[in-house]
């Protein structure tokens, strides 16, 4: 089912299964200090296991797992940047703790709030960034000191933010995200006008809140995958990715135009049936500690690392094997 040692077979890598897998996680809490305190379940208290024991399984062809020693060889003298929001940050420290088991980065840069950061491999003079930017295009936020909002968002339609667009240029390749801001409540521009616009927004990556939503009281507690045929993907988040596709084949086109070569990381089938790869109430250090009782809020839309987003890098390093190969 390969080709070229370890290039799959031509096939959908996004139309698949989570099969069990027996092996190890490739890093746990203890081997890898990139993970940040909310999704650092285990440290966290979170005793079941079985969650780190699934891999992403496409259905037409095998898809290899990540190896960090040709990812960082493929790398050498060259930067990739994860932009967008915290799934983006999510995913980059994903990244970091597969591989900080073979060579070890050094922060070199990271803004006040700690949200955007950069590491350096010395080893292969490798650049790895997360720019932290939720909506890609200029927003005013207004938060109070506990990042609650105080007014609605200002939203500038025609004006990328400079954040990201000032340094696009100096990487070699970039993963571009974003999605769940876009349910904020905004005021949009276009033109130094407030324009006439329902709905524009992307995602990669759905939630699995039940009973309530992050606000609510909603949690999520279940230890196993979904089997395709037990969950539907919600309205709004169906309609989000029908915009990222539609939007995606235009700017791919506009690109090819001009010699860039630009891929979708479709995510969000697979990441819809792990509803047991969240922190949950693990967002909190040992939250049940004192009392096993307690209400707690619950995250159910990063992941816990390691877990279900360590697969997505399997997809990445496939998709840039396919890419050479081409």
């Amino acid at each position: 089912m390969k080709q070229d040692g370890d290039v799959a077979a031509e096939c959908d890598l996004f139309k698949g299964d989570w099969v069990p897998d027996p092996s190890a996680p490739a890093y746990t809490n203890a081997s890898c200090h990139a993970i940040e305190d909310h999704q650092n379940c285990m440290r966290n208290g979170r005793h079941d296991s079985g969650y780190l024991y699934w891999r992403w399984n496409p259905w037409d062809c095998e898809l290899p797992r990540f190896n960090p020693e040709k990812f960082l060889d493929f790398m050498w003298n060259k930067s990739w940047a994860f932009i967008g929001d915290s799934i983006s940050r999510n995913h980059v420290q994903s990244l970091l703790c597969i591989l900080s088991q073979v060579k070890q980065a050094v922060e070199v840069y990271h803004d006040e709030e700690y949200r955007s950061k950069r590491w350096h491999f010395p080893s292969h003079n490798f650049t790895l960034s997360v720019v932290w930017i939720p909506f890609l295009m200029k927003a005013d936020i207004f938060k109070d000191m506990n990042w609650v909002s105080s007014s609605e968002i200002q939203l500038h339609l025609d004006k990328l933010d400079e954040t990201w667009t000032d340094q696009y240029n100096k990487f070699d390749y970039a993963v571009i995200a974003g999605g769940k801001w876009f349910l904020k409540t905004a005021i949009y521009h276009e033109n130094n006008t407030v324009a006439e616009l329902l709905f524009s927004f992307r995602t990669t990556t759905p939630d699995h809140f039940e009973n309530g939503e992050w606000f609510s009281g909603g949690t999520c507690n279940r230890t196993a995958p979904f089997k395709e045929s037990e969950v539907d993907i919600n309205d709004v988040d169906a309609v989000m990715r029908d915009i990222e596709l539609e939007e995606f084949e235009k700017a791919a086109s506009i690109g090819a135009e001009n010699g860039m070569l630009l891929k979708i990381l479709d995510t969000t089938r697979l990441s819809l049936l792990r509803p047991d790869g969240h922190p949950g109430p693990h967002r909190q250090f040992q939250p049940f500690a004192k009392d096993k009782n307690a209400k707690v809020q619950n995250d159910c839309l990063h992941w816990c690392l390691p877990g279900p987003i360590d697969s997505w890098n399997d997809l990445l390093m496939e998709m840039m094997n396919r890419g050479t190969h081409q």
